[in-house]
């Protein structure tokens, strides 16, 4: 098999490029390339959770899985005077991140590489925000869940996409042992969105 989007360091060619898209009313332009989740545009998935997220101004987010950052971008310029944290294990989506950062002038982020939330010492956020890497595997996908609620302030909130026919069924039931309140906040095409509040606490 060869390489994919949740690699490290993707040995493909590079196939660098931009894309135009509006995203809650900003109208943003991303460079892509070859190696990264999406790089033809964005994903009917990560569009419906922008479209979606709920992102107050001054909110300390997290976008676990960026990519070359779309989501985390747009949550950045609705927090405003907010912080916004892009990790991603893949390096190359990383740099295109911190570049796409600087071309969407959204001076609240940073994109960092980390392994889900090894680099993140322990920090905590209003809101996480996740399209998680699918053909990772359950075990990383529900990792990401797991680790989420370490990374909560009190009444923070975690919002997930992911597709019915991907997992989203046995993902909901994940979330809901994690959560007290998981909440369909959208259905389109597919996909869900999911809200979940209230870190359970066993």
């Amino acid at each position: 098999m060869g390489d994919h989007y949740f690699t490290n360091r993707p040995n493909v060619e590079h196939e660098l490029r931009t894309i135009r898209v509006t995203l809650r009313g900003f109208d943003l332009t991303f460079w892509t390339d070859a190696g990264v989740f999406s790089k033809g545009g964005v994903d009917f998935g990560s569009q419906l959770l922008i479209e979606t997220m709920e992102i107050p101004e001054g909110a300390k987010v997290l976008d676990v899985g960026c990519g070359y950052g779309p989501i985390g971008i747009t949550a950045a310029l609705l927090a405003g005077s907010g912080q916004v944290t892009m990790v991603d294990v893949n390096e190359r989506a990383v740099e295109l991140a911190t570049k796409n950062i600087e071309q969407n002038v959204a001076p609240g982020a940073q994109a960092i590489i980390s392994d889900r939330f090894e680099k993140l010492n322990g920090e905590k956020f209003d809101r996480i925000l996740t399209n998680p890497p699918i053909r990772a595997g359950k075990e990383v996908v529900h990792s990401i869940f797991e680790g989420s609620v370490e990374h909560l302030t009190e009444n923070g909130e975690l919002w997930v996409v992911i597709q019915k026919k991907q997992g989203a069924p046995s993902a909901k039931k994940k979330l809901e042992e994690l959560f007290e309140d998981v909440e369909d906040m959208a259905r389109d095409a597919g996909f869900r969105i999911f809200r979940c509040q209230g870190i359970c606490r066993k």
